[in-house]
């Protein structure tokens, strides 16, 4: 038989509150941080936002660090996409790449290899 644990989420999000604040010190450092700080933080953080029950504590607490927002956006992309990004931006810049695509493939190409009528002489010595 397979005992299936319940889930539990916490909603005291002190732990995570700290943790978030730490990543929004790293990233906006000017001083080199090692990566294996780093990579400490994000997966302490991680872990922290795995077991936090979704509200609004949390998505203040997201709101006002937007590094750990964006972990958390990276975590949950299975289950939600890109759930915390503005929409106006990333459909912005979707009708940018489409335009530049756009003019792109209309932009006429010169393939032919006949001499350009601008330089007369062009092949000869």
């Amino acid at each position: 038989m397979n005992a299936t644990k319940p889930t539990s989420r916490k909603t005291d999000l002190t732990v995570t509150h700290v943790l978030a604040q730490l990543l929004e010190r790293l990233e906006r450092s000017k001083v080199p941080v090692g990566a294996e700080q780093y990579r400490s933080v994000v997966q302490h953080l991680a872990s922290e936002l795995g077991d936090v029950a979704p509200g609004t504590a949390l998505a203040a607490l997201l709101d006002s660090h937007p590094a750990a927002a964006e972990l958390y956006e990276n975590v949950n992309y299975q289950y939600a996409g890109l759930c915390r990004s503005a929409l106006d931006a990333s459909l912005a810049a979707e009708q940018q790449a489409k335009q530049a695509l756009d003019r792109a493939m209309h932009r006429p190409v010169n393939r032919s290899n006949t001499p350009s009528k601008e330089d007369p002489t062009h092949g000869k010595s």
